[in-house]
C-alpha cells in the first residue's frame, strides 16, 4: 500500500536527520538501501519524492553509502515531468556534486567572471548535460534545479567570461560542443528568470506571482539586459558562422528590458547588435536562424519604447533590399529560355528564404509581393521544372501574404476595392495550390496540401463569426473536383503503409526515428483534412473514407478518427450516420469487385467488416433516444443498399447485396422496441411473400436481421404487459371463491397453458410477411383490432399503402417522423399516467375487498360482486386509457358482470379521478 510506503520514508527521514544516530543506522542502511532505490521509481509519487528525500538524508550522512550506480538512478530523475520527482533530484544532483567547496576556493569567492568559485560547478553542470544525452531537455534540467542552486543559475556573468575570455594558464578551453551545451544552459535560465514559471510538460500553467515575485523577476530583468545588451554583439559576432549558438544567442532580446537601452544610453550597443543581426541574415540560409532573426526584430520593434524608430528604419531597410534583390534575380531567372541555372536558383531560393522567414512576424504588404510569387508558381505550373524548394517557399510566402491583408481588413475599415482584391488573390492562390496537388513531388504536394487546408479553413463560413458579417464576400465553398482531390491525396499518402513511405529526399525509412517523424506528418495531414469535415468545410459523405480505415488504421490514426465520427455527431446526427453506413457500404462492394457475389461470409475480409460496424455501433453510446433517428436512418439506407441490386436469376434467388443485412444486424440493439417493429415493417415493404418462406444459406442473412428486429420488440412488450394483467387476474380470483370451498374455474384460465404455448412457438416461427402478427391478450387469443387506417401504425418511417409504391423523398420522411415522434412522445407520456392511476386505483379495490371479506360469512360473492359492480365503471374507463394494442383487463367472471369491451384508442385524463374515491 503507498500509504505504508509513504510513512515508512517520512518516520526514516526523522532517524536520518538527527546525525548523533547516523553511526546506529549503518546495518539498516546497507540491508535496506537497495529498496529505497528503487522506490525512487515508486508508482505514487509523493513515494517517489520522499525516497529521493531520504537519499537526500543519507547522502549527507556518508557519501560512501551510495554507490555511483545508486547515483545514477536518481540523476536521470531531473528530468522527470513530474515536477516534484523532479525538483527532489535535482537536490539529490546539487547536493552530490555542486554544494562540495575546495578550501583552496575560499581566497576567490569574491571574484567574478571566469575566475569565480562558480566557474568550476558551470563546467560540471554542463559535463553532466551533455554526458546525459537529453540535449533538448535544457530547460527540464535548470527547472529541476532552480530552487535549489538558484544564486549558480543566476551566475550570468560567470558563463559570459567562459564564452567570451580566452582561458587561464593551465586551464582547458571548452570544447564547441561544450560551448553549444552552455549557450543552450544559459538560454534556459534566462527564460525562467524572465518568466517565472517550469516550461512546457510541468505544472498547470502560468500561476499568479507574488509582491516578492515579481520584484525578484523585474531585478532579473534588468540584469539581464545590462549584462547582454553589451555582450550580445560580441557573442554574435564570435559565433556567428555557428547556426546553433546564432539560434539559441538570437533569442535572448526576448527577455529584455527595452527601456533600459535609452536610461542606460545603450543606444551604439543596440546599432552594434543591429548590424550584427543584419549579417547573419546575408550569411545564413537556415530557416532557424532567418526565423529567430526575424523574432528578434519582432521583439525590438514594440512602439510603446523610444528605441522602435531606430529598430522600424534597420528592418525597412534590410526589407528592401532583400525585395530588390528578389525581383531582380526574378525577372532575370524566368526570362531564361534554357533550363535554369543552379547559381541562379540558389540565389534565387535564398532570397526567398529570407523574405518568407520575415514574412512571418513582419507584415511586408507595401512590397506587393504576391504578384512575384504568382508569377513564380505560374512558371512552375507551366513548365513543370521548377525546383521544389523554390515553389514550397514560394507558396508559403503568398499563404503569408493572404494572412497578412485578411488581418488587415478584418482590424481595420477596410473598403470594398480592399474586400475584391483579397477575393481574387485567394481564389486564385488556391486554383494554383489545387494544380500543385499533383506535382510529382512529395513535398511540394504536401506543401499545397496543409496550405490549402488551412485556407479554406480561415474563408469558410466560420469568418463570419464574431459580427463579422462584412467579411461575407471572402467566404469560399470548395468545389466538388477539389473535395475530391484533397481525398485522393489523403488516401494515397496517408493512408499507406510504413514500407511504403518514401517522403523523404534521401528515401531512408530505416531508422527508427525517421519512421515516428514520417508517422506524425502524416497524422498532421490527416488532422487537417479532419478539421474540414468537423466544420462541414467539405462535405460529410467525404468522410465515408476516413471513417472506413477505422480498424486498418486504429494504431496510427484510431485517436483521430474516433473524434472526427465524436465532433461529426454532434453536429449532424442523421447525416453522421449516413455517412457510417455509407463507408461500410463502400467495403462492401470493393469485398465484391475482389470476390464477387458468391464469396464465404466467415472469410476475414467480411468479418472484418462486421467488426467495423461493431465497432461503430459502440461509438453510439447508451442513450438511445438522442441517437433515435440516426440509428434509425441508418437502418433505411442500409436496407435500400441491400435490396438495391435484384438478382437477374429472379426472385427465388436472393438479391445481390443481401448479405449486407448481416452487417446491419450489428445495429438492432441501438433501436428502441417500438422502432424495431417500424423497421421490421420497413423491411417487409421490399420483401416478397417468397422471400419469407426461404430457409437456405444464401437466406441466412435475411433470417438473422428479422430475427434481430423480432428479438426483444413486441414479443418482450407483449409478456411484460400479459404478466402484469395475469398477476392482477390470480389475485381477484383469490378473493372470489364460492361460499362452498369449491372455487369454479374460469374459461380463460382453461386455456392459459395453450395460450403459453403458443406464444413460445410464435417467438421461433417466422411470421410469413402475408400474414398478420396475432394480438395477445392476457389470458385468450383475440383477434387484432380495427383502427383506422391513420391510427393503425405510428412508426419512425411512413407506411406505404402498397409494396410496389415508390418510398417517399428524405426531407417529407423526416417531417413526418419528428411530427410522429411529437405525438408518440406525447402519447407514451400519458399512457404512463394512466398506468400509475390504474395501479393506485386496484390496489384500492383490493383493500375494499379485504374489507369486504372480514365481514362477509356465506354470502361472499355477492359481496364481492357489489363492490366490482360499484368500480366496473371506472376501472372500464381506465381501460380506456390502456392504450396496449395487446392487451385487455380481464375481470373474474361473474353473472353480474357486463361483457368486456374492446378498449378504445382514445386517451382519458387520468387527473378527473384522482379526487374520487374507489
Amino acid at each position: 500500500q503507498g500509504e505504508v510506503r509513504l510513512k515508512c520514508l517520512t518516520a526514516l527521514q526523522g532517524l536520518y536527520y538527527n546525525k548523533e544516530l547516523n553511526s546506529k543506522l549503518e546495518l539498516f542502511t546497507s540491508r535496506f538501501k537497495d529498496r529505497i532505490v528503487s522506490m525512487t521509481l515508486d508508482k505514487e509519487y509523493d513515494v517517489a519524492v520522499q525516497a529521493i528525500k531520504l537519499l537526500t538524508l543519507v547522502l549527507q550522512s556518508s557519501e560512501e553509502v551510495l554507490t555511483a550506480e545508486d547515483c545514477e538512478n536518481v540523476y536521470h530523475l531531473v528530468y522527470s515531468a513530474h515536477r516534484p520527482v523532479a525538483v527532489a533530484a535535482g537536490e539529490f544532483l546539487y547536493k552530490k556534486l555542486f554544494s562540495r567547496r575546495d578550501p583552496e576556493d575560499d581566497g576567490i569567492l569574491k571574484r567574478r567572471g571566469r575566475q569565480s568559485p562558480n566557474a568550476n560547478l558551470v563546467k560540471t553542470l554542463v559535463f553532466f548535460f551533455l554526458e546525459s544525452e537529453l540535449h533538448e531537455h535544457a530547460a527540464y534540467l535548470v527547472d529541476s534545479m532552480w530552487d535549489c542552486a538558484t544564486d549558480l543559475l543566476k551566475d550570468w556573468e560567470c558563463m559570459n567570461s567562459l564564452l567570451l575570455e580566452e582561458p587561464l594558464n593551465g586551464e582547458e578551453p571548452l570544447t564547441d560542443r561544450q560551448e553549444s551545451a552552455l549557450i543552450e544552459i544559459m538560454l534556459c535560465t534566462i527564460r525562467q528568470a524572465a518568466e517565472c514559471h517550469p516550461p512546457v510538460g510541468r505544472g498547470t500553467g502560468k500561476r499568479v506571482l507574488t509582491a516578492k515575485e515579481k520584484k525578484t523577476q523585474l531585478d532579473d530583468r534588468t540584469k539581464i539586459t545590462e549584462l547582454f545588451a553589451v555582450a550580445l554583439p560580441q557573442l554574435l559576432a564570435k559565433y556567428s558562422v555557428d547556426a546553433e549558438k546564432v539560434t539559441n544567442l538570437l533569442q535572448l532580446p526576448q527577455y529584455f528590458d527595452l527601456e533600459i537601452y535609452t536610461t542606460g544610453r545603450l543606444e551604439k550597443h543596440l546599432d552594434a547588435l543591429l548590424r550584427q543581426i543584419r549579417d547573419i541574415v546575408e550569411k545564413h540560409t537556415d530557416i532557424d536562424v532567418l526565423e529567430a532573426c526575424s523574432k528578434t526584430y519582432h521583439a525590438l520593434c514594440n512602439e510603446e519604447f523610444t528605441i522602435f524608430n531606430r529598430v522600424d528604419i534597420a528592418r525597412s531597410q534590410l526589407i528592401d533590399e532583400l525585395a530588390d534583390k528578389f525581383n531582380r534575380l526574378l525577372e532575370d531567372f524566368l526570362q531564361e529560355g534554357e533550363e535554369p541555372d543552379e547559381d541562379d536558383a540558389y540565389q534565387v531560393l535564398s532570397t526567398l528564404k529570407r523574405i518568407t522567414a520575415f514574412h512571418n512576424a513582419h507584415d511586408l504588404s507595401r512590397w506587393d509581393l504576391f504578384g512575384c510569387n504568382y508569377k513564380l508558381l505560374k512558371t512552375g505550373i507551366e513548365n513543370g521544372d521548377m525546383p521544389e524548394q523554390i515553389v514550397i517557399h514560394a507558396l508559403q510566402c503568398t499563404h503569408y501574404v493572404i494572412l497578412w491583408q485578411l488581418a488587415k481588413v478584418t482590424e481595420s475599415s477596410s473598403t470594398k476595392e480592399d474586400l475584391l482584391r483579397l477575393k481574387k488573390q485567394m481564389r486564385v492562390f488556391c486554383q494554383i495550390c489545387q494544380h500543385y496537388l499533383t506535382n510529382v513531388n512529395t513535398a511540394v504536394k504536401e506543401q499545397a496540401f496543409t496550405i490549402l487546408c488551412d485556407v479554406l479553413m480561415i474563408f469558410s463560413h466560420q469568418i463570419m463569426t464574431g459580427g463579422r458579417d462584412m467579411l461575407e464576400p471572402l467566404v469560399y465553398t470548395p468545389d466538388s473536383s477539389l473535395q475530391s482531390e484533397l481525398l485522393s491525396f489523403i488516401l494515397d499518402h496517408v493512408f499507406i503503409d510504413q514500407d511504403d513511405d518514401n517522403n523523404s529526399a534521401d528515401g531512408q525509412q530505416d531508422d527508427e526515428a525517421s519512421k515516428i517523424e514520417a508517422l506524425h506528418k502524416r497524422r498532421n495531414l490527416l488532422a487537417a483534412f479532419c478539421k474540414l469535415i468537423v466544420y462541414t468545410v467539405v462535405e460529410m459523405n467525404t468522410a465515408a473514407d476516413i471513417f472506413k480505415q477505422y480498424m486498418k488504421y486504429y494504431n496510427d490514426y484510431g485517436d483521430i478518427i474516433k473524434e472526427t465520427m465524436s465532433k461529426t455527431r454532434q453536429i449532424d446526427k442523421i447525416q453522421c450516420a449516413k455517412t457510417l453506413i455509407l463507408s461500410l457500404q463502400q467495403l462492401f462492394n470493393e469485398m465484391i469487385q475482389e470476390n464477387g457475389y458468391n464469396f464465404d461470409r466467415s472469410s476475414p475480409t467480411f468479418s472484418g467488416i462486421k467488426e467495423l460496424a461493431r465497432r461503430f455501433a459502440l461509438t453510439f453510446g447508451l442513450d438511445q433516444l438522442k441517437t433515435r433517428e440516426a440509428i434509425a436512418m441508418l437502418h433505411k439506407d442500409g436496407i435500400e443498399f441491400a435490396f438495391k441490386e435484384p438478382n437477374p436469376q429472379g426472385e427465388s434467388h436472393p438479391p445481390l447485396n443481401l448479405a449486407f443485412l448481416d452487417i446491419l444486424s450489428e445495429f438492432s440493439s441501438k433501436l428502441l422496441r417500438q422502432d424495431k417493429r417500424t423497421v421490421y415493417v420497413y423491411l417487409e415493404k421490399f420483401m416478397t411473400f417468397q422471400m419469407s418462406l426461404r430457409r437456405e444459406d444464401v437466406w441466412l442473412p435475411l433470417m438473422s436481421y428479422r430475427n434481430s428486429l423480432l428479438a426483444g420488440g413486441d414479443d418482450d412488450t407483449m409478456s411484460v404487459i400479459s404478466g402484469i394483467s395475469s398477476r392482477g387476474s390470480t389475485v381477484r380470483n383469490k378473493k372470489t371463491k364460492p361460499a362452498t370451498g369449491k372455487r369454479k374455474v374460469p374459461e380463460a384460465e382453461e386455456s392459459s397453458s395453450s395460450d403459453s404455448m403458443w406464444l413460445n412457438r410464435e417467438q421461433t416461427m417466422h411470421t410469413p410477411v402475408m400474414m398478420q402478427t396475432p394480438q395477445l391478450t392476457s389470458t385468450i387469443m383475440r383477434e387484432p383490432k380495427r383502427l383506422r387506417p391513420e391510427e393503425s401504425y405510428m412508426g419512425v418511417y411512413p407506411m406505404q399503402p402498397e409494396h410496389h409504391q415508390a418510398p417517399l423523398d428524405y426531407n417529407t420522411q423526416v417531417t413526418w417522423m419528428l411530427a410522429q415522434r411529437q405525438q408518440e412522445e406525447a402519447a407514451r407520456q400519458q399512457q404512463e399516467r394512466a398506468q400509475m392511476n390504474y395501479v393506485k386505483l386496484r390496489t384500492n379495490l383490493q383493500h375494499a375487498i379485504r374489507r369486504g371479506t372480514s365481514l362477509m360469512e356465506d354470502d361472499e360473492e355477492p359481496i364481492v360482486e357489489d363492490v366490482m359492480m360499484s368500480s366496473e365503471g371506472r376501472i372500464e374507463d381506465l381501460n380506456e386509457g390502456m392504450d396496449f394494442d395487446t392487451m385487455d383487463i380481464d375481470l373474474p367472471p361473474s353473472k353480474n358482470r357486463r361483457e368486456r369491451t374492446e378498449l378504445k384508442p382514445d386517451f382519458f385524463d387520468p387527473a378527473s379521478i384522482m379526487d374520487e374515491s374507489v
